[in-house]
């Protein structure tokens, strides 16, 4: 395994984070228990969550992947040796069933933390992220800022003020954006700066082969700014296994359990996808190889979440920590983006 640091902490994570979304739907809590042990056996210690997993979200699945990372911690002691993150979730009219407001008001903060902590069955949090911004912006599939009306007034300084009391109380540590804008992450790192208020230390944002996005704009602010990249969707929900291509049905994809979330199975996107299992054939590679190897070499990277929904695919996805790409490998992926740029929002 190759490590690195949160940015301006000594907290030593991989490279490689376990994402935990299908804990609680796809894989039931003996499954979870198994993916853990194998991923912290193989030096894997950073685990993500969010209190509205598993995904989709449901009111009867609400708090279940959490649940599972709980009983996991209860039954083997190993909290300590794991760097936990986890997520409010932000405002959405769907999820009323969390909470009487999905906003992050310092009550709903606090309520938010403290059931995680119940459900995790730990007293701190190493990273607690804010899942998507309040205000009406461009995130989950939507390729460009659209003016909208919005109510939304900047609490920006107000949201900081409550996280660092919770640091201060110990109930988490440090603190994290998620699905955020380069507007956004600049507004948090201004807040914090001028006023002395936490400061971030990541973003979990999209990014693989079928989104580059990250690279217009986001991509400077952490360089020039120190906060990494948590980079999540890496496989574009499967898509870039290549699985897809030959035609065949997978009925327990993400993409057929789930169609409502359908921004990788574009016809560009599956055009771009034979592209890079080309490249990944003509320099013996596996597409998979080749999709987490590129994300892994970014500068700009802290760790890329890996999500699998059985141990064959976590075992490919975590030994990709073992392939670099050549200059020339970089170029010809490049090509791809030039020709087909980014076709999943």
């Amino acid at each position: 395994m190759k490590y690195t640091t949160l940015p301006n902490t000594e907290i030593k994570v991989s490279k490689i984070c376990l994402g935990t979304m299908t804990f609680g739907q796809q894989n039931t809590e003996a499954e979870g228990h198994e993916q853990m042990d194998y991923a912290l056996e193989k030096g894997v210690n950073f685990f993500d969550t969010a209190e509205m997993y598993s995904v989709p979200a449901r009111e009867e699945t609400y708090g279940s992947t959490e649940k599972i990372i709980g009983t996991w911690f209860k039954k083997t002691g190993r909290r300590e040796e794991v760097v936990l993150a986890s997520k409010i979730a932000g405002p959405n009219p769907n999820f009323t069933y969390m909470r009487d407001k999905n906003d992050f008001s310092p009550a709903s903060i606090k309520y938010a933390l403290d059931n995680s902590l119940q459900r995790l069955q730990t007293d701190y949090l190493d990273l607690y992220q804010l899942h998507w911004p309040e205000r009406k912006t461009n995130f989950f599939g939507q390729r460009g800022f659209t003016v909208q009306e919005d109510a939304w007034e900047d609490n920006i300084h107000a949201v900081l003020d409550t996280l660092g009391d919770l640091i201060k109380e110990g109930k988490i540590k440090h603190i994290g954006l998620s699905n955020e804008t380069p507007w956004g992450i600049m507004r948090f790192l201004e807040e914090s700066k001028y006023n002395h208020l936490p400061r971030v230390k990541t973003v979990q944002n999209p990014y693989s082969l079928l989104n580059r996005l990250f690279e217009n704009g986001s991509a400077e602010i952490c360089m020039r700014e120190n906060v990494g990249l948590l980079a999540y969707s890496p496989m574009a929900f499967g898509v870039l296994s290549g699985k897809f291509l030959s035609g065949e049905n997978h009925p327990n994809s993400r993409l057929n359990l789930f169609p409502q979330m359908a921004r990788y199975n574009s016809a560009q996107c599956a055009e771009a996808t034979r592209l890079y299992q080309e490249i990944a054939h003509e320099n013996g590679l596996t597409l998979t190889e080749l999709s987490l190897a590129f994300i892994e070499q970014q500068s700009f990277l802290t760790s890329t979440i890996i999500g699998a929904s059985t141990m064959e695919q976590l075992k490919e996805n975590i030994n990709t920590i073992k392939v670099t790409l050549s200059e020339d490998l970089l170029q010809a992926i490049n090509a791809v983006q030039a020709l087909i740029p980014d076709p999943a929002p």
